[in-house]
């Protein structure tokens, strides 16, 4: 088990953060990347973009040589204090093996990003590090106040005062109280790090999960194989995030995705809750991976207060 992560300083005016594509493409995105300066810059901070941030090969914003170029760079550089994700898609485990944490280790910076970045922040948790799942360049909007609460969440984050919640609360809510290191991200890419050196041992930790555009039977089939392999045996809380743009099979499952989750971990006790606000709506508020968390279930409401 890991012991205490370590946590890259936080950004002040003045600092620089890089805005890297690890994954899809963004060749007619350039101005939301635009954007994503420019909020940046209204904070204090400057910005600089990635060489191969709008290169484009087959699926991915440029070959794996590119992307990981941007990455590597951006871990090595010591003048740059934060490293945000453009936007995920797919193609951040491609590079994984590629990254070398040498030079990141001397200088640890906050690594920022959600959905295929998953994969990055496991990485980044294994080598020791806190990370931050949160809103990417492609998620601003023209009016900010669309996104008010991920924009506020995300700037407390980077700046020193991450968030504590209170959710509202769930009939499928399993109450209890637990503590532990946050873990998680997209079950997607959760699943996909299993049986490899990315897979996060989950003991005595709280794991976070969302999903976009899965069928029911998918989620139920990526649990089953997690706990299969051991990866609920000994955790020891689940925050539910949203579970968004499911698919409907022509064979309908028979339950809620709630009632599905409930029953494919119903031989753990661990507390659990749903109604997180993050993953793949536009309301999708910071959550500081590898950061103790006190977590306090009930039906009518949830507490994640992350320890200071």
């Amino acid at each position: 088990m890991t012991s205490q992560l370590i946590q890259p300083p936080y950004l002040k005016a003045g600092d620089t953060v890089a805005i890297v594509a690890p994954s899809g493409i963004l060749k007619s995105r350039v101005g939301e990347v635009q954007d994503a300066v420019k909020l940046l810059e209204s904070w204090g901070l400057h910005a600089i973009v990635g060489d191969h941030v709008f290169n484009q090969f087959n699926h991915f914003a440029g070959t794996d040589a590119e992307r990981c170029e941007d990455l590597q760079n951006a871990m090595d550089d010591p003048k740059i204090s934060a490293i945000w994700c453009a936007r995920g898609g797919y193609g951040t485990v491609r590079i994984l093996d590629k990254l070398n944490y040498t030079k990141f280790k001397k200088n640890p910076k906050w690594i920022i990003g959600y959905s295929d970045i998953t994969a990055l922040h496991n990485q980044v948790h294994n080598e020791g590090f806190q990370s931050l799942h949160a809103i990417m360049c492609v998620s601003l909007t023209k009016d900010l106040n669309a996104i008010k609460e991920s924009v506020e969440t995300f700037k407390s984050a980077i700046f020193g005062n991450p968030e504590n919640y209170t959710l509202k609360g769930s009939n499928y809510n399993r109450v209890g109280e637990t503590s532990g290191e946050l873990v998680g991200g997209n079950l997607t890419m959760l699943h996909t790090m299993l049986g490899s050196k990315e897979s996060i041992d989950t003991s005595g930790k709280i794991l976070f999960i969302e999903e976009i555009g899965e069928y029911k039977y998918h989620i139920d089939r990526m649990l089953q194989s997690m706990k299969r392999a051991g990866y609920f045996d000994n955790l020891n809380g689940l925050v539910v995030g949203d579970m968004s743009r499911m698919r409907k099979n022509t064979t309908l499952w028979g339950t809620s995705v709630e009632q599905l989750i409930l029953d494919a971990l119903e031989d753990y006790d661990f507390p659990i809750t749903f109604n997180m606000p993050a993953g793949h709506e536009k309301d999708n508020r910071a959550l500081v991976l590898g950061r103790t968390l006190e977590l306090k279930v009930g039906k009518e409401q949830s507490t994640l207060k992350f320890s200071e």
